[in-house]
């Protein structure tokens, strides 16, 4: 009998995305996740041979070549986990800096960590439509035989206590939490059962040229600078 498709191992999954909003959700209707500064990158494992593709689907297996590694002796036959690629300083902080400057050395890889919080599929099976609680008891077992100083981690969270536990995380200066309703299945694109609250506001903008000083000093005067606008 041939395999179903859902047995079929995708090649690629468009990940879900959180919502920005104010104000992290109460209740034990959701979990919490620290909210990890890095870059999205789901983990595409078959018969030992691994794949690390980004949320575009772009493969940079070579650029995560250690964690790659780690991640083909994982117990299993087939998977598909997601995750984000980071750099943390020894409290436990994301730098985004940092992976950018380890992505820019050679060997820089062997200084990130891979924070995996979802399995989406494992051995022929379809977890996506899985509650969440459920799709991460799997993966922590999935996980558990790893070091604990491993640069393979699992996402731990805490259910409930949403306010609270964002209050903590600005105060040990990370940059915010992910809340996710516990009961919700896996759903590629941005909806609202995912939710970022973040402890800083920021933008991220294109340079696209700058001026020196008038003065003749060998400063810089003023940048031209740009920003996205949904895909502009």
């Amino acid at each position: 009998m041939p395999p179903r498709p859902s047995d079929l191992l995708p090649e690629f999954i468009p990940p879900q995305l959180a919502q920005l909003v104010d104000r992290a959700p109460a209740g034990n209707a959701w979990v919490h996740e620290i909210k990890v500064d890095g870059y999205r990158t789901g983990a595409r494992i078959e018969r030992g041979q691994v794949r690390m593709l980004t949320r575009h689907a772009n493969d940079w297996t070579p650029r995560f070549r250690p964690i790659a590694a780690i991640l083909a002796d994982l117990p299993v036959k087939a998977a598909y986990l997601d995750g984000e690629i980071a750099v943390l300083t020894p409290e436990g902080v994301s730098d985004f800096g940092a992976l950018q400057e380890a992505l820019g050395r050679h060997g820089g890889s062997r200084e990130m960590a891979y924070i995996i919080f979802d399995i989406l599929h494992l051995d022929g099976r379809d977890l996506r439509l899985l509650p969440l609680i459920e799709r991460k008891v799997i993966l922590e077992r999935v996980l558990a035989k790893l070091p604990v100083r491993s640069p393979v981690q699992f996402s731990a969270d805490v259910t409930g206590q949403g306010p609270e536990f964002f209050k903590l995380a600005c105060r040990r200066h990370l940059e915010g939490i992910v809340s996710k309703r516990a009961n919700a299945p896996y759903r590629s694109g941005r909806s609202s059962d995912w939710l970022k609250t973040k402890c800083t506001l920021r933008h991220e903008f294109v340079i696209g040229g700058y001026r020196r000083e008038t003065t003749g000093r060998p400063n810089l005067g003023s940048l031209l600078i740009g920003h996205y606008d949904r895909g502009r």
